[in-house]
């Protein structure tokens, strides 16, 4: 029997489970027997750390740690540490191989794992995540999104009792996903799914800082920094206003009272924010408040009250967390992995464990290419075309033909473009990648081009672009690495 686990890679903490001995999903302890590991990176005595070293690291020598850089992943980003740049892939395959480390002490080899990612994670996220897995040594086959994989565990939780329509409502420390499911007993269909990249308990954190600078300094007269009051003792003070209606903060004998309901004054934009989500997504899955079975919750930033109010105003229901929330997502993720391994990783009571599961996941974008089309105000302009629909079922493969417009036309200038709604002005999309597919010399216009895209279950694309006539084709590389461009140019535009 091989090793079989799941990893919640998370802004904040990490987390490791897997399927033990009884058949359930079970966190696997870290060396520390902690059951999240903070995904910080740091220079300790000459050597980059994980954990809570660099977490105290980070908080009052950032120059020498980095963390939060997940919200950073796909980007150009760099994070210094002790004079030496990294990228956020780098950061995180860091975390990876640390939990890699404890888990291995723990179970011994490791076999296959799933890592979740947020629902609302861009084409280039995904691809640095999986490259950061690779990077750490860990043979991943399939990444889940985290609201997705607290589906999974909770619909494994009831033993087959959980039916109707269910919305997980996932804040972590970096990013906020929202998705409505259906399930029938343990099978599970995503219906919608939205979120933020950038928006968690780190943001939290900020605001509170930044609400006890401005007390501090009337009370002192004095500005605050960093080195007097960390950004861990920030966190500390939320979740001390989590328990409690009031709390003090010390800061070189000067005392700083704070209230829950000042600190919800402030970060009331950022609630209206997940509040303005939580409707969209309603609005998409085409349901009502009314619909909704049960609202569970991912996270550990929803443990503050003013998080479970806005779930509560939006969902007209109280909230629930059955197990953990800073669990849940590894938890589903071990499901996960058990599911789509290879069974001869898992012993005869695992397999059973998992055997009635059933997923059914959906696109979180759009994806299209720029092409030359009618407009009725306009006439011929450039227009982005959907390919895939956004909600998708996936896995799934589409297929549609441009033609050339020029006679003697030798190159195409091919687009990949990502939007989070079926976008048809080129200016309101995202070019995921941009190349040229070079087509035979002296034939007329309309030579039809086809395009061809897969969305395989890790929700990571493939295209093609084929010349039907000659043969030709252009295979998208699947880390989406060509020239990447923010706009189209009329006059170099080829295909109708």
């Amino acid at each position: 029997m091989g090793n079989v686990i799941g990893i919640d890679l998370g802004t904040t903490f990490s987390a490791v489970a897997n399927i033990d001995e009884s058949g359930r999903s079970a966190i696997v302890l870290n060396e520390r027997g902690d059951n999240i590991t903070p995904s910080c990176v740091a220079m300790h005595k000459g050597s980059l750390v994980v954990g809570e070293v660099a977490r105290r690291t980070w908080g009052n020598d950032p120059e020498n740690a980095a963390s939060r850089f997940k919200r950073d992943m796909g980007s150009s980003s760099k994070y210094t540490i002790a004079g030496t740049e990294y990228t956020p892939t780098q950061l995180s395959a860091e975390v990876l191989k640390k939990l890699k480390k404890d888990t291995e002490e723990k179970l011994g080899p490791i076999d296959e794992v799933v890592v979740t990612i947020p629902a609302n994670f861009s084409q280039e996220a995904r691809d640095a995540t999986m490259e950061a897995a690779t990077l750490a040594g860990l043979n991943v086959k399939y990444i889940i999104n985290e609201p997705t994989a607290a589906a999974l565990y909770y619909a494994f939780q009831s033993d087959g009792g959980l039916s109707g329509t269910f919305v997980v409502f996932d804040l972590g420390g970096g990013t906020f996903d929202v998705s409505v499911i259906k399930v029938n007993g343990q099978d599970i269909e995503v219906v919608a799914s939205n979120g933020l990249q950038k928006l968690g308990g780190d943001d939290f954190d900020n605001v509170l800082w930044d609400l006890v600078a401005d007390k501090y300094l009337k009370e002192s007269g004095k500005q605050l920094t960093r080195e007097d009051f960390p950004i861990n003792a920030a966190e500390e003070e939320k979740k001390s206003l989590s328990k409690r209606k009031r709390t003090t903060a010390e800061i070189e004998r000067t005392l700083v009272d704070l209230s829950r309901i000042e600190y919800e004054e402030v970060i009331s934009s950022l609630v209206a924010q997940i509040e303005m989500i939580c409707e969209a997504t309603l609005d998409e899955a085409g349901i009502a408040p009314g619909d909704i079975t049960k609202v569970f919750l991912a996270g550990g930033s929803t443990r503050m009250p003013a998080i479970t109010d806005c779930a509560k105003r939006v969902f007209k229901q109280d909230p629930v967390a059955t197990v953990n929330v800073d669990e849940v997502v590894a938890l589903g993720a071990a499901l996960y992995a058990a599911y789509k391994g290879d069974s001869k990783n898992l012993t005869a009571i695992q397999k059973k464990s998992i055997s009635k599961l059933a997923l059914t996941e959906t696109t979180n974008m759009c994806f299209g290419t720029i092409c030359l089309g009618d407009s009725e105000s306009k006439g011929k302009t450039l227009m982005n075309s959907i390919l895939i629909k956004k909600g998708t079922e996936v896995p799934c493969e589409t297929t549609d033909s441009y033609y050339t417009i020029g006679d003697g036309q030798t190159k195409v200038d091919c687009q990949i473009t990502e939007s989070r709604s079926a976008e048809t002005n080129p200016k309101f999309v995202k070019i995921l990648w941009a190349g040229d597919l070079d087509l035979p010399a002296g034939r007329p216009a309309g030579q039809e081009v086809q395009v061809t895209y897969s969305y395989d279950e890790n929700q990571i694309m493939h295209a093609s672009f084929k010349d039907i006539e000659s043969g030709k084709t252009l295979q998208i590389p699947l880390n989406m690495g060509g020239e990447k461009r923010d706009s189209s140019d009329i006059n170099k535009f080829l295909v109708d």
